[in-house]
């Protein structure tokens, strides 16, 4: 384990949630492989009435602000690389409602990726103005709205 993430315990709850079950811990693109962390909650979710879905995004996304804030002030970095629930969370927004495929999984993965690495304007706007969990939360939130709005008028 890297100096940068050293102070991480996977044994604590709120850690593992915040590293992305641990694939935030991946010493190259960590958002990625929390990306890809997403698709075993994103197929347990899948068969879930549209309702149930959304309420889990909810609350997921609120928990999110409270996992990934604590854990940043628990390792002492406002944003760390290894903290990657926002990007599991964003990958789920991203597949809402959207008839699961390889292909649709594989473009939504893309497109997520896509705008939460390059973060265009509304999304830059949330990365450089919000702080804390909340801040960590809302550019992948927004990225993943972005990413399911494109993937609604691809599919629907």
């Amino acid at each position: 384990m890297s100096k940068s993430t050293a102070n991480f315990r996977l044994s604590d709850p709120i850690h593992f949630l915040a590293l992305g079950f641990g694939s935030g811990l991946a010493p190259k693109a960590p958002g990625t492989f929390g990306t890809l962390a997403a698709i075993p909650l994103l197929l347990l979710m899948a068969p879930l009435t549209p309702s149930i879905y959304l309420l889990l995004l909810v609350l997921m996304s609120v928990a999110g602000i409270y996992i990934c804030g604590k854990a940043a002030a628990d390792v002492g970095v406002p944003d760390h690389g290894a903290i990657v629930w926002d990007e599991v969370v964003g990958l789920l927004i991203t597949m809402f409602l959207i008839p699961l495929s390889w292909q649709s999984l594989l473009l939504g993965f893309l497109l997520f990726r896509f705008f939460d690495i390059l973060k265009p304007w509304p999304i830059s706007f949330f990365d450089k103005n919000c702080h804390g969990g909340l801040g960590i939360m809302l550019d992948d939130i927004v990225a993943g709205i972005v990413a399911w709005a494109i993937m609604m008028v691809i599919f629907y």
